[in-house]
């Protein structure tokens, strides 16, 4: 295939397909120019940040791992179209998936590992590069790290199959695995073009129609609203229903705003406090039972009131069912606080301890 080029409508140019010289070279035109992958063709404004560059896994390096700003994983594989294996393409990003889901299922030694190559790439974590790179605020962060979180623990992985031609079988391949399965399998065509010193590149993905149709309302966050939210719970939670209900009217009553998130699959609101030094989350509650309390992070925002975040955090500690989980930031140890279940016991030391912080720096 040829395109033509003119300046004004004269002196047109025919411009012949060039050719990528090795694998390596897709590789790094990606990494640099990620809109090179037209995610945004699956959702308008999507787009991915490309962290690593053969990122290992026990089966093998995947050649590229990106991540979108829902929190969505992605494992990209490239392939030219002279490669003798490519027809082995998406069995072999599959199997790096599967090696991905089963040796990370730390998620904070994976976080470490991008922290590590961001640092390297940008002198920034990982976090301070996805707030930069989709202009996202603290929370918002916050939530697409718990997304992943929850993408990787769960194997909801995203592939991508990057080659500079695709035949006819691998595009019927991937309609097939996408249309059958849960999959969600893409095929990206890189066509490139040289002219003087500009590089033109032409993409074209293949896969989206199909999970378009089949998922509808599925493959996008979505905005939760209090029915939705409770109507999830009850599907979900069981006998702690009536518990995460009344959790809600608590903090409806006492919070300074309750704000719905968002989310593929499971429902949550956030207890939002205004204090005299800003707008805090004291914590998120999920339709599936979970509390999360990001106290940790907070600390350095009320910094005022040092004495009152400590005993907030030491009321937390002692709820019982409550677990520890430790991040690192700029290599400082940052903890929040998990409760997979609500008890009537547990609920009413989570309704005290937040209640009696609210009285105290309430604005």
């Amino acid at each position: 295939m040829s395109i033509i080029i003119s300046k004004r409508g004269q002196n047109a140019q025919k411009i012949d397909r060039a050719d990528f010289e090795a694998e390596d070279n897709l590789q790094d035109y990606i990494q640099k120019n990620p809109e090179a992958i037209p995610i945004y063709e699956i959702e308008k404004d999507k787009k991915l940040l490309v962290v690593k560059r053969e990122f290992e896994t026990n089966s093998g390096p995947i050649d590229a791992l990106a991540v979108d700003k829902d929190g969505d994983i992605y494992i990209v594989e490239t392939k030219l179209y002279k490669n003798p294996d490519k027809r082995t393409v998406v069995a072999q990003a599959l199997d790096y998936g599967a090696a991905l889901w089963k040796h990370f299922n730390d998620f904070q030694e994976f976080i470490n590992v991008l922290d590590a190559e961001c640092q390297k790439n940008f002198n920034q974590t990982f976090k301070e590069k996805i707030i930069d790179f989709f202009n996202l605020d603290e929370e918002q962060a916050e939530m697409q790290l718990e997304s992943m979180k929850k993408n990787l623990n769960d194997g909801d992985l995203k592939f991508v199959v990057l080659m500079d031609s695709i035949e006819e079988r691998l595009k019927n391949l991937i309609i097939y695995v996408n249309q059958n399965s849960q999959f969600d399998i893409y095929a990206v065509q890189l066509e490139y073009y040289k002219f003087n010193d500009y590089e033109i590149m032409i993409p074209k993905i293949f896969g989206v129609e199909v999970k378009k149709s089949i998922k509808t309302n599925g493959s996008t966050r979505r905005k939760w609203t209090r029915e939705e939210f409770l109507q999830d719970a009850k599907e979900k939670s069981g006998d702690s229903y009536n518990l995460i209900e009344k959790l809600l009217i608590f903090s409806e009553d006492n919070a300074s705003s309750v704000v719905y998130g968002t989310g593929r699959e499971d429902g949550n609101f956030s207890y939002k406090l205004r204090t005299k030094d800003g707008e805090i989350t004291l914590f998120c509650a999920y339709s599936n039972g979970e509390i999360y309390a990001r106290l940790g992070f907070i600390q350095d925002i009320m910094e005022r009131v040092p004495d009152e975040m400590a005993q907030l955090i030491e009321a937390f500690k002692k709820i019982k069912g409550v677990s520890t989980i430790k991040h690192f930031e700029k290599g400082t140890p940052i903890e929040e606080y998990s409760l997979d279940a609500l008890t009537e016991a547990n609920l009413k030391e989570i309704e005290e301890a937040i209640m009696d912080f609210t009285k105290k720096v309430k604005a």
